[in-house]
């Protein structure tokens, strides 16, 4: 039986706050914040939810680099 991702309440509470605010992110940046914040905890790969932030942290850590 696979184990729970660690951050799933985090992404369940964004979920839940983009669509009571029609989806404007700018809304719900405490709770965006939290899941980073969960991500952060787990080491890269342990969570399936965090995988989108690792992602777009290795893109700006590029982007940075070639400046």
């Amino acid at each position: 039986m696979p184990q729970k991702d660690p951050c799933q309440k985090q992404a369940c509470e964004i979920q839940k706050c983009l669509q009571a605010n029609n989806y404007m992110e700018s809304k719900c940046q405490a709770v965006i914040k939290e899941l980073r914040k969960c991500c952060a905890r787990y080491p890269k790969g342990r969570s399936l939810i965090c995988s989108g932030f690792e992602k777009e942290d290795e893109r700006l850590t590029l982007k940075s680099i070639s400046k």
